[in-house]
């Protein structure tokens, strides 16, 4: 299924894992390219969330409203499948309360477990998708060291530049990064299925998205679309980029939901068009406070996004191409190599 590639460029270091507090696990079905991926944070996490896309799919996130009561969750679940790949958070929940991790509620304890969703059932038999057995298996795979980036997890079914049709879009994923400025760091994990394309911030290229009609080069959605191109006719929520950005600095619940706002300024450098009619673009905000400092949130504003936009960046250099039946779907790497 994934093809050979090319020497691919070098991809951003770190990863949300160098966050104190955190880890990660995937599971990829090996039925069809989808998965779901979980962020844990054991001890508990302040945790914010911002939804700029126009048809998410989510879970959870109402509580996590600074004026609403639970102020800590203890994992974010990330998976593909829509809206039925939900179901993983219930898996996550069940591993979680089997360690005795969540919500103290007398009878018992209670893991708040948010969750947000990518649309990649175009790709393969869309009766396969994640589930409770999926996220449970998602949890047994977490570790602090650096998550496996592009063709797993929730990144696995994932695709970019689908605004022209799938056929001319390109391999999406998953990928991570981190930055440190001060004794704090902010790492992200980000699954990309965007409708537009992915841009290198530091060179303004577009580096994956929708290919020209011979199937050869990248198109350039914005430009494309500035000259007048019609978009083809699209199905709402066929998209969709969804992370999960952390920090060991002390937060608040207040803060955190700012800093999940700036963390999509990432997305919107690193994405064009992003938070799209067609795109459900959700991002988590974690914080540990692991590292008992904080910057002020003018920084921790600047290493969000920045963190945000390299894992978008790190997720396409990062992924495989696909074939699956008539469908093909090319990597950054191919396109590269082809040139």
């Amino acid at each position: 299924m994934p093809e050979s590639t090319a020497r691919r460029p070098r991809r951003h270091g770190g990863a949300i894992t160098d966050v104190a507090g955190i880890e990660v696990g995937h599971f990829t079905d090996a039925r069809r390219p989808t998965g779901c991926s979980v962020v844990l944070t054991r001890a508990g996490a302040v945790a914010g969330v911002d939804v700029r896309g126009a048809a998410p799919g989510t879970r959870e996130t109402d509580l996590l409203a600074p004026e609403n009561l639970v102020d800590r969750v203890h994992a974010i679940t990330l998976a593909g499948g829509s809206a039925w790949g939900l179901d993983a958070a219930s898996g996550v929940m069940r591993w979680l309360e089997e360690r005795g991790v969540g919500f103290d509620v007398r009878v018992g304890r209670l893991p708040i477990v948010p969750a947000a969703v990518l649309f990649d059932i175009l790709v393969g038999d869309a009766a396969i998708r994640p589930d409770a057995a999926a996220g449970y298996a998602a949890c047994e795979a977490a570790s602090t060291r650096r998550p496996a980036e592009g063709n797993v997890g929730a990144g696995a079914g994932a695709a970019v530049g689908k605004i022209f049709g799938i056929d001319r879009a390109m391999k999406g994923g998953i990928g991570t990064a981190s930055v440190t400025v001060d004794g704090v760091t902010v790492g992200a994990l980000i699954a990309c299925n965007a409708l537009g394309d992915v841009v290198d911030p530091d060179t303004a290229q577009v580096i994956a998205g929708a290919r020209t009609p011979n199937g050869n080069k990248l198109f350039d959605t914005r430009r494309a679309l500035l000259r007048g191109v019609a978009p083809k006719p699209l199905l709402a929520g066929t998209n969709t980029t969804i992370g999960v950005i952390a920090t060991d600095a002390v937060i608040t619940k207040v803060q955190a939901r700012k800093l999940a706002q700036m963390a999509h300024d990432g997305l919107a450098r690193s994405i064009n068009p992003v938070h799209t009619m067609s795109d459900g673009d959700t991002l988590f905000s974690l914080g540990t406070g692991a590292s008992g400092k904080t910057l002020g949130m003018m920084t921790l504003g600047t290493l969000f996004a920045e963190a945000t936009a390299r894992a978008v960046v790190n997720a396409v250099r990062a992924a495989q191409g696909l074939r699956i039946g008539a469908l093909h779907l090319p990597s950054a790497a191919d396109l590269a190599a082809a040139r």
